[in-house]
């Protein structure tokens, strides 16, 4: 037991502390009982339990000792044993129902959900509403959907429907609603409404309608009012330069050349010379539509140039656009180089060019074309590109289409089942003219093909030729303009333009 002066609690001190015999004295009276008070004498100094770990072997610390198995024989000599156990009521288990009470209550991981759908009853401190209260305003996005209409979309959102065509109506003073890509996003604010029977009020509209414009449609004054925001957009190409090294594919893609840009590029370049034979010295140059907004996105379009410079073969070719046909022009302003004649139909020849006894009049005359076995219904092509001067029946031919080629060279094609190819319309090699048949003076399913020069049919086996595009006049002197303001762009003009920034979008309301 604590002594006054353990632990500091002496006089000096001045506070308050009971010795074990000061405690006592008051029980018994205000002096102590001699018995007691020679034990307390006598025993005073007897600590029954010593520090073990100290003065080991002494008497104290046998006496420590001896304390120490007194008091664990009598907790094993008091103790119920092992062998018998201790009587006591356990809880029950839970059935399916209880654990699912009892889990929809409990507090558990968010990854698990709320998979029972049960929640917590009210109690009588919940008094309910007479009205629940609405939120002043919900901001919300739509998406227009691909064919969806403009106007649809705002009511779907909870845009009344007059709301919705004025709308509409607006924004058709600045662009088609129909013009507006699908997966356009749209945010939408709507505002308190006076009652719960009516449609919110559209408080902000704001979305993304070109590239280089966004519109705004916002209340004002209790009127709906749009503005135009123009967003300036950089039109700078893109132009990439490199070595080709040891893949002209993988040195492109490396440089920074989009995967669509260079095989364009490829393509190219193969109507000029084979790639294959590209030795890894030889460098690249590859000029990309590009556009980008002071937002930061960026819009890649279509390969504009490609070039390629191998010691004495060189390669400058631009993409021009004359009698709505695109191809590669070289840099004197010479065009593509169409190869052979293609096969008119997929079949076999069964009737050359020459004399031979006519299979229905019986006596012989001039065959002035090939004839072509192929299944009833097969396509018919164009062999190379022209201008369809006729189409329709003629005579013994049949359902006949004749086509007008450069170099006053003319095919004709016989015996359709049916025409596809209209009178004065281009068409292209490989373009689907008709289909086999066996009208005229035929026997069974097959295409007469014929080759005129100058009007008179010739064999059209003895005509192998090649037709090239070439500018001329006004239309070269643009497009060498043209070519000349795409080699002044520098690699890195596209990205040190970007970095400018340029200045605040002026904005223009209508009402």
């Amino acid at each position: 037991m604590y002594q006054r002066s353990d632990h500091g609690f002496g006089s000096a001190s001045g506070t308050a502390a009971l010795s074990i015999d000061q405690a006592i004295a008051p029980i018994f009276g205000r002096r102590t009982p001699p018995l007691l008070d020679r034990f307390h004498g006598r025993f005073a100094d007897l600590d029954l339990v010593p520090d073990l770990g100290a003065r080991i072997g002494s008497r104290e610390w046998y006496r420590g000792l001896a304390t120490l198995g007194a008091l664990c024989a009598a907790a094993i000599a008091l103790s119920p044993g092992f062998d018998r156990p201790i009587p006591g009521a356990a809880t029950p288990a839970f059935n399916e129902a209880q654990w699912d009470h009892a889990r929809a209550q409990s507090i558990a991981p968010l990854a698990w959900g709320g998979d029972t759908g049960r929640r917590m009853a009210a109690t009588d401190a919940v008094v309910p509403l007479t009205e629940t209260p609405e939120r002043p305003s919900i901001d919300l996005s739509a998406t227009i959907g691909q064919g969806d209409g403009f106007a649809r979309v705002l009511e779907r959102a909870g845009v009344g429907k007059p709301e919705a065509a004025r709308v509409a109506q607006l924004v058709g003073g600045a662009m088609s609603p129909d013009d507006i890509a699908a997966g356009t996003r749209m945010d939408i604010t709507l505002g308190r409404r006076p009652n719960r029977n009516v449609a919110r009020p559209l408080d902000n509209l704001e979305f993304r309608a070109r590239f280089d414009l966004k519109l705004q449609v916002e209340r004002v004054d209790g009127a709906l009012r749009l503005t135009r925001i123009p967003i300036a957009v950089d039109n700078t190409p893109l132009r990439i330069q490199g070595r080709v090294g040891g893949s002209l594919y993988r040195s492109a893609r490396a440089a920074g050349a989009p995967a669509k840009a260079i095989e364009t590029y490829l393509r190219a370049i193969a109507t000029k010379f084979p790639v294959t034979s590209v030795g890894g010295d030889a460098s690249f140059d590859l000029i990309i539509e590009r556009r980008r907004a002071e937002t930061g996105e960026v819009e890649i379009g279509q390969l504009l140039y490609a070039g390629l410079d191998q010691g004495k073969r060189k390669a400058r070719l631009l993409k021009w656009t004359t009698d709505g046909q695109v191809q590669w022009y070289e840099a004197s302003g010479v065009g593509e180089r169409k190869g052979m004649m293609i096969a008119p139909v997929h079949g076999h020849q069964s009737s050359g060019f020459g004399m031979r006894r006519h299979p229905i009049l019986g006596y012989s005359r001039m065959h002035k074309g090939q004839d072509y076995g192929a299944p009833y219904g097969a396509p018919i092509y164009a062999v190379t590109d022209g201008v369809v001067a006729f189409a329709g029946r003629n005579g013994g031919y049949g359902n006949f289409v004749k086509i007008q080629h450069t170099a006053g060279l003319a095919t004709g094609y016989g015996h359709m089942s049916r025409i596809v190819a209209r009178s004065g319309t281009r068409v292209r090699q490989g373009q689907v003219i008709g289909y086999v048949g066996s009208t005229g003076l035929s026997t069974g399913p097959h295409l007469h093909y014929e080759l005129y020069k100058n009007g008179v049919a010739i064999n059209p086996r003895s005509v192998s030729y090649t037709t090239t595009a070439q500018l001329t006049g006004g239309e070269l002197q643009r497009f060498k303009a043209r070519l000349a303001t795409l080699l002044a762009v520098k690699p890195a003009a596209a990205e040190a333009r970007a970095e400018k920034a340029p200045e605040p979008p002026k904005q223009i309301a209508t009402r």
